[in-house]
């Protein structure tokens, strides 16, 4: 292979940006900046993305109506059983996100024809009709530009993505028998994606601005953007690229998702053990399978079904993925461990699960214990006993969702990132911030700090009249102290996402607060969480947002508005789909196991946390059997104060950088595959192994000019075939028409014929 190209020095104040690729440079520092590798921020900055502006306009009725649109036809498709809004996959076995390349190129292909179709000012300059050359001008303005593109893209993925908020009236329409009135969930859901955004507006300087917050899986989106409207003729290769891998990906597509789902997980082990003894094929299960949703760990399976891969692993940077296959290792082996030692009673239930059980493995009673008033029933509770969590549950609300994370979050961020945010805000404040996109958004107004804090005010008092008047149970004090921990929360998680390209879960350390607050209300519990975790997760995606339009130019008070809008649609898309999903597939989202095509394990983890927590006395109290989870933020810390300790002194041992290693990172994956469908993982670090190590490190040009449009070629081609069967046999029609079944599409059990622990009763 040759000498890896990162042995090659090259002076980073010397760099060329994207566009001098393809010409002619005879001195030898342009060629070794040629073959400089793709390492940080500022390389995406000058290599990856470019840094031209055409000046073209952003804000057009164009722009505007088409996203808007998009975003409500979302809404529409999802009152049918399939749907591909963001959304819809809260109620999937695997968590995914609906690709903005999708979004952008259904998009493109409806701007380009408007552009080409609908009628111009030439068209009436001269004649009678002359006077409606203005309006005609306003409607088509001329080619479909980059910005507007950008623009309505944005509006509809604000919209598709909706906001995690929802998640609770889902909670409470399952498991209370709460029907939320509309008015109440869209105000809160406004209140909580808004107060984000305030957030992310007065935050710019620190998680935006600065090269090294890349927002790494948004660069396939705007590798596309810039090849479907830069120098088409020079980037003809990549534009080639592009189109065949997305036509070829969408008609392969059909074949994993409809015609053999063995596809989506085939397992060796447990293909070669079909005639092995009962115990031995629930073993194999647990371990091996995984194409089913709680079915199994998927240690060691394949997947063939891009729309679960995704591109994400192409993106992510590799001190990232290092970071996470350290944290796969653990989850297998602890997850096992936990099951087979039967830590937590944990061979009572389920190996994966999200629900909450009673003592004897049935399902708990909660509704027994809150009554209708979502309080708790202390003669109810000592009748019926008190909830348990499977182990693996127990083990992912210890690392993932709360103490290890969280705290390591915070210690990591302070100790090793300090220096880099103060640095941030100096440069911003004295206009002296380096990254080259930043500097040439200077030809801009400014969105001022103070339109963000008006929002900031009046998502607080949306908030304030949902808790005062809707069905919440949660004291007006306590939703101010949600606020100011979702706030304090929010810088650490979006540096960690900017930074690296993931985050960590916030999810029960907001439920353990409001669990000592608010004792024996679950409801409450929700709530406190939505404005407090759900305000981190809104913002770190509306940061990634933010930097898209800085990547392409698009100016701050357009991306203001963007935002703004896209959030108002966002609400009421995200209430419809909620309502559409619950009301349908009710049964199964409350079944703990779920099925390969539904699954509640989300919702069914947001109810097992409030319920749970709001008993925090009896159950993570001294006496109680889960004492270690709250411990876990002090777990979280202490490792990283001692790895810090040891940087100072050796930055380097042997050839590992002591602060390449981020524990919050190798503490969140260390249970990502306590739930769900978990058969893409090997797969996932096979891409991450191809792109970010051989191809990045080999073959740099290549990586920096095709790995990010080849990305979004297969996410779009992909999610374009999955939109298509939806309509035509997946039932989004009304007429589901399921493939006949054969070997690799079986009648019964589970895809990957990994059958143990009654898959086919």
């Amino acid at each position: 292979m040759g000498k890896p190209a990162d042995t090659v020095e090259v002076d980073s104040d010397e760099k060329l940006p994207i566009g001098t690729d393809d010409q002619d440079f005879d001195s030898e520092k342009s060629h070794l900046n040629d073959e400089a590798i793709v390492t940080s921020g500022q390389d995406v900055s000058l290599f990856v993305v470019d840094v031209r502006d055409d000046g073209d306009s952003a804000l057009t009725f164009r722009s505007l109506f088409l996203g808007t649109v998009i975003a409500g036809l979302g809404a529409a498709l999802c009152q049918a059983s399939r749907c591909l809004s963001h959304d819809i996959y809260n109620f999937k076995p695997v968590q995914m996100t609906v690709s903005t390349v999708f979004l952008l190129l259904v998009l493109y292909s409806i701007g380009v024809a408007l552009a080409a179709f609908l009628p111009k000012r030439s068209w009436v300059e001269g004649t009678k009709l002359q006077s409606l050359a203005p309006v005609l001008e306003f409607i088509n303005p001329g080619p479909f530009g980059l910005k507007e593109h950008v623009v309505a893209t944005l509006i509809a993925s604000t919209a598709a993505n909706g906001s995690t908020a929802v998640n609770n009236f889902a909670v409470q329409r399952l498991f209370y028998d709460t029907n939320v009135q509309a008015l109440t969930a869209i105000l809160a859901t406004f209140s909580t994606a808004c107060f984000g955004m305030g957030l992310v507006g007065i935050l710019r300087p620190l998680t935006v601005y600065p090269s090294e917050m890349v927002y790494w899986q948004n660069l396939p989106t705007v590798s596309v953007f810039q090849a479907l409207h830069f120098d088409v003729h020079a980037n003809t290769k990549r534009i080639k690229l592009f189109w065949m891998t997305f036509t070829g990906m969408f008609v392969y597509e059909v074949i994993p998702s409809y015609v053999f789902p063995l596809l989506n997980g085939v397992s060796i082990f447990c293909l070669a053990s079909q005639k092995a003894s009962a115990t031995t094929i629930d073993v194999f299960t647990n371990i091996f399978g995984g194409a089913s949703s709680n079915e199994g760990l998927g240690l060691l399976n394949l997947s063939l079904d891009w729309q679960y891969i995704g591109s994400k692993y192409m993106c992510l940077p590799l001190i990232q993925q290092v970071n996470s296959w350290v944290g796969y290792i653990i989850c297998y082996i602890v997850i096992a461990a936990i099951y087979y030692s039967n830590a937590w009673n944990s061979k009572s239930f389920p190996m994966l699960s999200t629900a909450i059980f009673s003592s004897n493995g049935t399902v708990y009673r909660q509704s027994a214990v809150f009554g209708s008033e979502w309080t708790l029933n202390q003669t109810a509770l000592d009748e019926v006993g008190l909830p348990a969590l499977t182990g693996s549950n127990a083990w992912t609300n210890l690392t993932a969702n709360l103490g290890a994370c969280i705290g390591g979050l915070i210690a990591h961020v302070l100790l090793f990132w300090g220096p880099y945010a103060r640095d941030a805000i100096k440069q911003s404040r004295n206009k002296t911030q380096p990254d080259p996109h930043f500097q040439a958004m200077q030809k801009y107004t400014e969105a001022p700090w103070w339109w963000y804090a008006i929002l900031l005010l009046l998502s607080f008092f949306a908030g304030l009249i949902v808790v005062l008047k809707g069905q919440t149970s949660l004291p007006w004090w306590s939703y101010i102290i949600a606020l100011v921990l979702g706030g304090f929360i929010t810088p650490f998680s979006t540096l960690l996402y900017g930074r690296m390209g993931t985050g960590v879960a916030t999810n029960q350390l907001m439920k353990m607060v409001p669990g000592a607050l608010n004792p024996g209300k679950p409801v409450a519990n929700l709530y406190f969480s939505m404005w407090s975790h759900d305000v981190v997760a809104t913002s770190i995606n509306l940061a990634g947002d933010l930097k898209i339009g800085q990547y392409t130019k698009v100016s701050p008070r357009v991306m203001f508005l963007t935002q703004v809008w896209g959030t108002i649609l966002g609400a009421i898309v995200s209430y419809v789909v909620m309502i559409s999903v619950v009301d349908e597939q009710r049964e199964v989202l409350t079944d703990p196991s779920g099925t390969a095509v539904w699954s509640g394990k989300t919702l069914q983890s947001l109810n097992s946390a409030a319920v749970t927590w709001s008993l925090a006395k009896q159950l993570y109290g001294r006496n109680g059997p889960y004492l270690v989870v709250p411990l876990g933020l002090l777990i979280g810390m202490v490792p990283t104060l001692f790895q810090w300790l040891i940087w100072k002194r050796w930055p380097i041992i042997g050839s590992v950088k002591v602060d390449s290693i981020i524990l919050p990172i190798i503490y969140y994956y260390s249970s990502y595959m306590s739930s769900g469908q978990t058969s893409m993982i090997t797969s996932c670090i096979i891409v991450g192994l191809v792109s970010q190590l051989w191809l990045r490190r080999y073959h740099p040009v290549w990586y920096r000019k095709y790995n990010y449009i080849l990305g979004g070629a297969l996410d779009g081609g992909a999610q374009v075939m999955i939109f298509v069967l939806s309509f035509a046999v997946f039932g989004a029609s009304n007429v589901e028409k399921p493939f006949p079944k054969w070997a690799g599409n079986p009648a019964n059990g589970n895809a990957d014929y990994c059958n143990g622990n009654g898959a086919l009763d």
